[in-house]
């Protein structure tokens, strides 16, 4: 479980999180939702143990993030991270190396439903399959909490589908998936909680069944009245 309490970070004067309070529950898939600037890839670098808050507390299974949190935690960065020598198997041992919970077997049963090849350049990877590449590595890992940061982005409308079929299947029972982006009508069936960042700040944030039925409307359409 991840727990926040009046998490903040600054940078360089800028204010680019606020007094965040937030729970992840163990189980639960969660859409962390807004536009570019909201936030949310920031506080997803804070639980992965990447930047340090600057305000607040901030807990994994109710210990600090650490070290041993980052064990449990599998991060997926919208940054590229790939060496212009790498093709898709030496990313897979670049992973491995780092990382003692990365199944390779794993990570070729997923390159190959992502349509991609051993061989393949990871540098000369269209965005799409980069994305699919970045999942793949991800999801290979045997982590407690997966953070997808905007995942779909550069894939096509059609394999959306199967890529979020992957991502729920990977994770499994017990383990929380927590899902970044601004594509909120392909995420909305499959999650349980929503949360909707703004300005560095949470502006509405719970299950999403009870948010629907309270508000009235799908969190499609309250995603375009909050960013409006």
């Amino acid at each position: 479980m991840v727990e926040a309490k009046l998490v903040g970070k600054r940078y360089l004067g800028k204010q680019a999180v606020k007094d965040v309070d937030m729970v992840w529950e163990d189980g639960k898939i969660y859409a962390l939702l807004g536009p570019n600037g909201s936030g949310k890839t920031t506080f997803m670098k804070m639980v992965a143990g990447l930047v340090k808050p600057t305000s607040g507390t901030l807990s994994y299974n109710n210990g600090k993030i650490g070290v041993e949190s980052k064990k449990r935690v599998a991060y997926m960065s919208t940054e590229p991270f790939f060496y212009s020598y790498m093709n898709v198997k030496h990313v897979g041992k670049y992973y491995a190396d780092f990382f003692e919970d990365f199944s390779m077997e794993r990570y070729e049963e997923l390159i190959a439903r992502m349509d991609l090849k051993m061989t393949d350049k990871a540098k000369e990877l269209s965005s799409g399959l980069a994305a699919k590449l970045k999942i793949a590595a991800t999801l290979a890992r045997d982590a407690q909490l997966y953070m997808l940061d905007e995942p779909l982005n550069g894939i096509d409308i059609i394999a959306r589908e199967s890529i979020i079929e992957t991502i729920v299947e990977a994770a499994g029972e017990g383990k929380t998936v927590v899902i970044s982006s601004h594509l909120v009508d392909e995420l909305e069936p499959i999650v349980d909680s929503v949360v909707f960042m703004k300005q560095g700040s949470v502006v509405l944030a719970g299950d999403a069944e009870e948010i629907r039925t309270e508000r009235g409307k799908s969190i499609v359409d309250l995603y375009k009245e909050v960013y409006a």
